[in-house]
């Protein structure tokens, strides 16, 4: 299933992904450091969404309380709890 996930507080706007049999793949970030977020897709694709909460959730960009890398986790955070909610 493809998700679509509104950034905040980040220079990345969105993040697009699939998520299927508890993998991530086909990440896509709008805005944002292009050649950074190129390599955080390639990175956490085909991570399980506990994988990707693990190693980038928390991690903080600068000054700001977030980063693209924990929106990520933040991200697949919620589509898999989604996913539960549903399968339950």
């Amino acid at each position: 299933m493809r998700y679509e996930y509104k950034t905040k507080g980040t220079c990345s706007k969105k993040i697009e992904f699939d998520f299927e049999d508890g993998r991530v793949g086909n990440i896509k970030f709008s805005d944002g450091c292009d050649g950074n977020l190129k390599a955080l897709a390639i990175l956490a694709d085909g991570l399980t969404a506990e994988e990707i909460v693990q190693k980038c959730g928390g991690i903080l960009c600068g000054r700001k309380n977030t980063s693209c890398a924990d929106q990520l986790a933040r991200a697949v955070a919620e589509a898999a709890g989604s996913v539960n909610k549903v399968e339950s």
